[in-house]
């Protein structure tokens, strides 16, 4: 098999995993947000299973999010640009009524000036958690996002006869617990600066955490986020093997070397 077939083959079966696994999380965020919004009841029996409802959504809205990072790097359907494009925007739109228009190119700047002036995902005025915090939730949240969020509630309330009560539990609590999470994981801790400097120009750390502990902080974002800028092209799902390929190549060169 020639090797233009063999990266044929892989684009093809990374589109397929990709779009599979993007689906996955789309339906069982559609499924919460359908059922908490339009037909949940509360009571004190109800209560527990909503708390863990809202949890797992907040994880969900974070995935939908990293499905639309994928897509702005060609990384979700790399085989399929418009496909990539379109699960992308109908993600962000989900997630909280944001413009992927608007967001890749504030993203590909983040990966051209990671950690200096002209980076929008750094705050080297004020690295404090609170600080870097409000810079980035002003640089991802316009006034056209509240607009058209405002719209989409009062068609729910008003067209729709959801409970607003239900809108902000299920819909506005996760949106907002998944921003903290993306900051914090996805931002915060891997470009922030520590006493362990900067491995190179990329500017990020990893985490070393195992591969469940980061799929569950941020769909490996948090934990594998210098393999991802040094190869923005391999999804999220594919970071953790991205991670180990890298860790082998290491150990090979020191063993070389050692032997030198």
């Amino acid at each position: 098999m020639s090797g233009t077939v063999r990266q044929s083959e892989a684009l093809r079966h990374q589109t397929r995993v990709g779009v599979s696994l993007s689906a996955a999380i789309v339906v069982a965020w559609l499924a919460i947000h359908i059922i908490g919004i339009f037909f949940w009841r509360w009571s004190l029996d109800t209560t527990p299973v909503a708390i863990v409802m809202v949890i797992v959504q907040t994880w969900l809205s974070t995935g939908l999010f990293i499905v639309a990072h994928d897509s702005m790097h060609g990384a979700l359907a790399p085989d399929r640009p418009r496909l990539n494009w379109a699960i992308g925007a109908t993600c962000l739109s989900l997630y909280a009524c944001l413009s992927y228009a608007s967001l890749l190119p504030q993203h590909h700047l983040h990966h051209k000036e990671t950690g200096r002036a002209g980076d929008p995902d750094f705050h080297g005025g004020d690295p404090s958690l609170g600080g870097w915090f409000l810079q980035f939730f002003k640089t991802y949240y316009s006034h056209g996002q509240i607009i058209r969020i405002t719209v989409v509630a009062l068609i729910y309330t008003l067209l729709l006869g959801a409970p607003l009560g239900n809108i902000v539990i299920f819909w506005a609590l996760p949106a907002l617990g998944a921003v903290a999470q993306l900051f914090v994981f996805g931002t915060w801790l891997p470009h922030r600066e520590r006493e362990t400097p900067f491995a190179d120009a990329h500017r990020a750390h990893s985490i070393d955490v195992g591969p469940i502990v980061s799929l569950l902080t941020c769909f490996h974002f948090g934990g594998y986020h210098h393999e991802h800028h040094l190869s923005p092209g391999t999804p999220w799902w594919g970071l953790p093997s991205r991670r180990r390929a890298l860790a082998v190549r290491a150990a090979d060169r020191r063993i070389v070397e050692d032997h030198a």
